[in-house]
């Protein structure tokens, strides 16, 4: 019963990327496919409740800035900072068409419904419209005075909205190019906008920590929520229709227009959600934080009826939910649009067009045909004698998960919780919750769980592996004092023999240990002193063998966190001398010491991984002496034989959970920089 109720729950946490995560998207329709974007310049595409990527798209030469999925999740958008676009066919993992023209980066990206066009917003302020077939653009829309946040079609495909952090939303007519009207009522940046899937009706969210709906019949506002504690990130309509998911930070409430009301809330650790998706009655929510992704989920079992039971009650007590005139339960009846949406519906039937119909000739590689087949039915010859047609259905294109009915994630298994372990294990990818109850804790939890429990935190405000009652010495407890009633009956150590010490002897206690930790951070400071002068003359190859000689990992570390800060300083003599102490420290115990390896270690596969594959790809040849070379390709060898041992010790570590297994895992990514 536990893990019906559990309504929300952390499906997974992983490294995205080598770099900071700077974008990612939901698959629209499935929900269980994932892109993201970083600043590494690449697009990683996943699948949800999974660790390993799917596949890495790489093309763009500055940090990606926005991706999204077409409806049919076979095409892939990605925009970058230098305001490039780039579409990517899945199947082929292939570029198939560039976009450029804007002048600044890429803040929003979406695909017509039918798959032609394109529709991209920028920090240049411009909404610009695409044909993918011409490659070029359309139209440039102009009229905001700040950078372009989100933009969105119409479900019919006649429109576009644009939100900007100028506080207004823009909608525009695609037919004439001009602007319809102008939605100016938020007071802070306007971050994302959506379409009711049945109704003229829309809903934009801001920075002003509220979620506004419109009538777009008559462009009036319908209804404004009471502020949340935070900007809302990210709207989305429930399929049916009957309700809105508002996504902030930390939280996601669920909420209805006609009254404005919120069916429920949830408090959830994403931070700063990115993005949110419906499949199989769960909501999927997706947010980035440095490296990581992290994936929640949300179910939606109880929702339909929460809703019928407000609109039930709505209905008997009027307008208000908490109160309300019993004269108004007429307007309560008809009000609720889950039942008889009093407004006009999107038509999204597309409509014959005769506008491709003059220019085959000059567009045969790339006139779409992929939402139906009634369109393609006047031009189906023609359209399939084109091989690079990237909106030809892709019918052999196998996603991750298959396209049927997905099963809905189960939530992680609790303690006492015995049912269905073998079916939830797979699916919440930290392993170590499905073997606790099947196998004895002892032989599974030491290895794993020492790592853990031995791991000392850089941040901590307390001595390592030191309890300070030790050192003091032993008093005997106040008389009155009833904390120490219970202590008496258990603990000894609360009956001294001296049950009174005087100040002088508490402080000469306390000296006893102070000169033999004086002699060490003594020997430290001189051990640093010589290395520093080392340092100093520039003799930077000296200073770090004299710091290996010292066996001393708190040396060594000391000199990896300045060697770091310097990466002119490094060359392959450096590497090769620090690599095989390197292993060592991404093994301590000590937190500090396991970052300042981490951090070493990709910097010299991020500067040096190219020289090094480089080299050894092509040995020198035994016709003719080149000892320079030479030597190179033995420095190169011995810093891949070191990298190699280090990268099998790390195969072990990247399983274990938290902070630690977050950097085990971002390390190990950085090694397919020498595949």
């Amino acid at each position: 019963m536990a893990a019906q109720q559990k309504r929300s729950w952390k499906l997974q946490e992983f490294v995205a990327h080598g770099s900071n995560v700077s974008c990612l998207s939901l698959g629209p329709t499935s929900g269980r496919v994932m892109v993201t974007g970083g600043e590494d310049r690449k697009v990683n595409m996943w699948a949800v409740g999974k660790p390993n990527v799917i596949l890495t798209l790489s093309g763009h030469t500055s940090p990606v800035e926005y991706v999204q999925f077409n409806s049919g999740e076979d095409l892939v958008i990605a925009g970058s900072q230098s305001g490039t676009l780039k579409i990517w066919d899945l199947e082929a993992a292939k570029i198939v068409r560039t976009l450029t023209g804007h002048k600044s980066s890429i803040r929003g990206i979406d695909f017509h419904p039918y798959g032609e066009f394109v529709a991209s917003g920028s920090l240049d302020t411009n909404v610009k419209l695409w044909d993918v077939r011409r490659k070029g653009c359309i139209v440039t829309l102009k009229g905001h005075t700040d950078g372009i946040n989100f933009v969105r079609f119409s479900p019919d495909g006649r429109w576009i909205i644009s939100a900007s952090d100028d506080n207004t939303v823009k909608l525009w007519d695609l037919t004439s190019g001009k602007l319809l009207h102008d939605f100016k009522q938020h007071t802070a940046a306007v971050n994302c906008v959506e379409f009711h899937p049945k109704e003229f009706l829309l809903a934009t969210a801001s920075n002003d920590r509220t979620v506004k709906f419109w009538d777009l019949e008559t462009f009036q506002l319908v209804s404004t929520i009471d502020p949340e504690t935070s900007g809302i990130r990210c709207v989305a309509f429930h399929p049916d229709g009957h309700s809105l998911f508002s996504g902030a930070q930390d939280s996601m409430r669920v909420y209805g227009w006609e009254p404005v009301r919120c069916y429920d809330s949830f408090s959830l650790g994403w931070g700063k959600v990115a993005d949110i998706a419906i499949s199989s009655n769960q909501l999927i929510g997706a947010s980035y934080h440095q490296t990581n992704v992290s994936v929640w989920v949300i179910d939606l079992e109880h929702l339909e009826n929460l809703v019928a039971k407000y609109n039930d009650e709505t209905a008997d007590v009027g307008n208000n939910v908490m109160g309300g005139a019993p004269g108004e339960e007429k307007l309560a009846k008809v009000v609720p649009s889950n039942k008889t949406p009093p407004r006009k519906a999107f038509s999204t039937e597309r409509p014959q067009t005769t506008s491709s119909k003059p220019r085959p000739k000059a567009e045969q590689p790339g006139v779409p045909e992929e939402p139906s087949s009634k369109e393609g039915e006047s031009n189906d010859n023609k359209n399939l004698a084109a091989p690079d047609d990237i909106f030809s259905a892709k019918q052999k294109l196998d996603r991750t998960p298959p396209r049927q009915k997905h099963e809905p994630f189960q939530p992680p298994l609790e303690d006492p919780l015995s049912h269905g372990p073998s079916k939830q294990a797979p699916v919440v990818k930290p392993s170590a919750i499905a073997p606790d109850p099947v196998k004895p804790s002892k032989p599974t939890s030491v290895n794993e769980n020492q790592q853990h429990q031995q791991m000392i935190p850089s941040e901590r405000d307390k001595p390592a592996g030191l309890v300070l009652s030790d050192f003091l010495p032993s008093r005997a407890p106040a008389i009155n004092d009833p904390s120490q009633n219970n202590a008496n009956f258990d603990q000894h150590k609360f009956q001294p023999k001296n049950p009174a010490m005087s100040e002088k002897d508490v402080i000469s206690t306390l000296s006893k240990s102070h000169d033999s930790i004086a002699t060490i951070m003594t020997a430290r400071l001189k051990n640093l002193s010589v290395v520093a002068r080392h340092w100093g003359d520039g003799e930077i190859k000296t200073a770090v063998q004299v710091s290996v000689d010292m066996n001393d990992q708190a040396i060594l570390v000391d000199l990896l966190n300045v060697l770091c800060l310097k990466q002119t300083l490094w060359n392959l003599d450096v590497c090769s001398l620090l690599l095989p102490h390197l292993k060592d420290l991404i093994s301590s115990k000590y937190e500090s010491y396991v970052q300042a390896g981490a951090i070493a270690i990709k910097l010299i596969l991020r500067n040096f991984a190219p020289v090094i594959k480089s080299n050894m790809a092509a040995p020198p040849v035994s016709v003719g002496v080149d000892l320079v070379r030479e030597e190179r390709y033995n420095k190169c060898h011995k810093c891949y034989s070191h990298l190699q041992s280090i990268r099998e010790a790390l195969s072990s570590k990247t399983n274990i959970s938290g902070k630690m297994g977050s950097l085990f895992r971002e390390m190990s990514l950085a090694f397919s920089s020498l595949d």
